[in-house]
């Protein structure tokens, strides 16, 4: 599994209320794309918009953030979205008490 957490800078004057419109105008989006397992959307402190994605694969995760989304993005927000991409070890979930081991992401 792989994991990546996009950060957004958003447009100067934007509130909470703001970005919350916007994510949902992106929810379509991520819901029918089926390499994406799970999205989190999240304000930062800092005043950023942050995605954190659990995909598929590597290639899942490059393909849904492709230049052109992020061309798209750079165009609504006025900068160009930040990547972090990580292997996911482990998911210890407290809510099913599982706790799930996957392979090196590829």
């Amino acid at each position: 599994m792989f994991a990546e957490l996009v950060k957004l800078k958003l447009p100067d004057g934007w509130t909470r209320e703001d970005a919350a419109k916007d994510t949902w105008n992106a929810v379509p989006r991520w819901k029918a794309n089926p390499d994406l397992i799970r999205k989190h959307f999240m304000l930062g402190e800092d005043g950023h918009l942050y995605g954190f994605y659990l995909w598929k694969s590597k290639e899942a995760a490059q393909e849904g953030h492709n230049k052109e989304w992020q061309e798209m993005t750079k165009e609504r927000t006025g900068a160009m979205p930040e990547f972090s991409h990580f292997d996911v070890m482990m998911i210890l979930d407290n809510e099913t008490d599982a706790v799930d081991e996957y392979e090196p992401a590829a």
